[in-house]
């Protein structure tokens, strides 16, 4: 069966689920209100500091967050989920699908006073591709581009080894951004401080561990088709601050020590619908849910029985009703409920306890140890479980260690080690996890060839592998290719059914929710939004009613 989209989000993820009389756009809904010019606006984020602000190296959610301010992407997405113009104003596809050509905004600048032109984009993707960028999640979305080509100054042609359907979804995301080539030949520790991209705003300073101070770009002149306004930002600049305390991050938006908070907690949301002077933004995440894989390449979960019997022997609903007071529905697909693509049978994951003791009986485990654990041959049924802290809310962490539990009554010793988000991710480039939860936005469905498929097991430069769960199938790869070279979006949506099917029916992959992406903010700030590709905030439409 195919998940039904909730009429308020559409394809695309920036619509808001309204907890506290919130938009998609942040204080005045109607537009009736006049925008004041100037001010400073202070966000505090409860996600990790970036170790580099430039998003082509690494590529993870923290750097999109703040990238968002200040560089831009070829395209964007609106509402309905529709490609529009960005930096680029038409593009087309060649009838084969082995080409693309762009034809560039004119008259756009980066704040280095560099022009935007075909040469800067040509430069950008070399600068993705190059290992020596470290890139994974821009990396991975050019896997199928061979080259970009100036074919005059205001035209660029991308040249591909093979069609691939989910390009122009791509180019939308924050990782797939366009710095200055001129900045991009600094080093890259420099660039790392100060990337320089066209967008409303620049970074000023970065003060490491404490905020980021981004200043208004006067000369902006290339908003998104759907942006608000034509023209410079309102705010004169923006402090963006790391409180990763929750409880510290959501005191200061009460107190109007801060503007906007992000990674609101479940209780907050509930507290905030009740304040006359907070608003909240829920912006469910593109791509993937939120999900634990099983590492299928090593012991104990290279055994189909023991996936499934972990899969079906424990229950999260009743953890996800009481940890997330309602703020969470229960996915039971590979695919955030804002994907049209999203597939979904939660009959695959009816608990049935006393088949999953006859299943891992089955897989061998019949030992038990002192403490009342599963052994086979003379070794206990260990599991482990790395958690970036970074990455996974107190009410997220608090759900694994009610799974903790339920897996000790199968008989599971489930390790669940707490880590900073560098050693979450030495954890999983050494194979030193057997469940992990690896949240991974992108743009449509594309995400599935990205995380299933068999050639993802192979880490990109960065050292990052997205295909957690080690599935190695044939049967995968060939519809992912099928999907990524069919120009039909109806025969496309089979395929990726299919490739769904495959992998929730092998138990790689348990379902939670979607990746939560709560926004709260004071009612003096009007004009925020979510931008409809990966949820990102924006600021360039925002203003503080004074």
């Amino acid at each position: 069966m195919r998940t039904p989209l909730p009429a308020v989000v559409g394809t695309a993820a920036a619509a808001a689920l309204v907890l506290a009389g919130c938009t998609a756009t942040g204080g005045d809904a109607t537009g009736t209100a006049t925008p004041v010019s100037g001010g400073t606006l202070t966000y505090a984020t409860g996600d990790a500091e970036p170790t580099c602000l430039d998003p082509h190296v690494g590529g993870n959610y923290p750097q999109a967050l703040v990238s968002t301010q200040y560089l831009e992407e070829l395209v964007s997405k609106n509402s309905d989920g529709d490609v529009i113009p960005w930096l680029a104003t038409a593009w087309k596809q060649s009838d084969d699908g082995l080409s693309w050509t762009f034809t560039l905004k004119k008259g756009v600048s980066f704040t280095d006073g560099t022009a935007f032109d075909a040469a800067a984009v040509v430069a950008n993707v070399e600068h993705v591709k190059d290992p020596k960028t470290l890139s994974s999640t821009g990396y991975l979305a050019l896997a199928k581009v061979d080259k970009a080509t100036a074919v005059d100054a205001q035209t660029v042609r991308f040249d591909l080894s093979s069609p691939d359907s989910s390009l122009l979804d791509s180019l939308s995301q924050p990782w797939l951004a366009i710095e200055s080539p001129t900045a991009l030949k600094r080093s890259q520790a420099v660039n790392c401080e100060s990337p320089v991209g066209t967008g409303p705003f620049e970074v000023q300073k970065w003060v490491k561990q404490e905020s980021i101070t981004l200043v208004r770009n006067s000369d902006y002149t290339s908003p998104p088709k759907d942006a608000a306004h034509t023209g410079a930002a309102y705010l004169s600049k923006i402090v963006w601050r790391f409180l990763p305390d929750s409880a510290s991050r959501y005191a200061a938006l009460q107190s109007g020590e801060v503007d906007v908070i992000d990674n609101a907690q479940p209780d907050s949301l509930v507290a905030a619908a009740k304040s006359s002077q907070l608003r909240a933004i829920d912006a469910p995440r593109p791509g993937a849910s939120d999900r634990l894989e099983l590492n299928s390449s090593q012991a104990p979960f290279d055994d189909e029985n023991v996936r499934r019997a972990f899969i079906t022997g424990v229950a999260v609903n009743p953890g996800i009703k009481s940890l997330f007071f309602g703020t969470a529905k229960r996915s039971y697909s590979l695919l955030s409920s804002v994907e049209k693509d999203s597939y979904s049978d939660p009959s695959l994951f009816a608990i049935d306890t006393a088949n999953a003791k006859k299943l891992l009986g089955q897989a061998g485990w019949t030992g038990r140890d002192s403490d009342g654990y599963r052994t086979k041959d003379g070794k206990r049924l260990t599991v482990r479980f790395p958690v970036s802290t970074n990455q996974s809310i107190p009410a997220e962490r608090s759900l694994f260690e009610q799974i903790q539990q339920e897996a000790k009554g199968l008989g599971f010793d489930v390790e669940i080690q707490q880590l900073d988000l560098s050693s979450w991710y030495g954890a999983l480039a050494a194979h030193k996890y057997e469940i992990v939860s690896a949240p991974y936005t992108k743009v449509g469905p594309g995400v599935l060839d990205i995380l299933y498929n068999s050639s993802s097991i192979t880490p990109a430069p960065s050292g990052y592998f997205a295909n957690n769960a080690q599935v190695d199938s044939k049967q995968v790869d060939s519809l992912l290719a099928e999907a990524s070279a069919e120009p039909s979006e109806t025969k496309r949506h089979d395929l990726y059914d299919q490739v769904q099917k495959i992998v929730l029916e092998g138990y790689y992959v348990l379902p939670l929710y979607d990746q939560q992406n709560h926004y709260l903010y004071r009612t003096a700030v009007h004009g925020l939004r979510a931008m409809p590709t990966v949820s990102t905030p924006s600021l360039y439409d925002a203003w503080l009613q004074k």
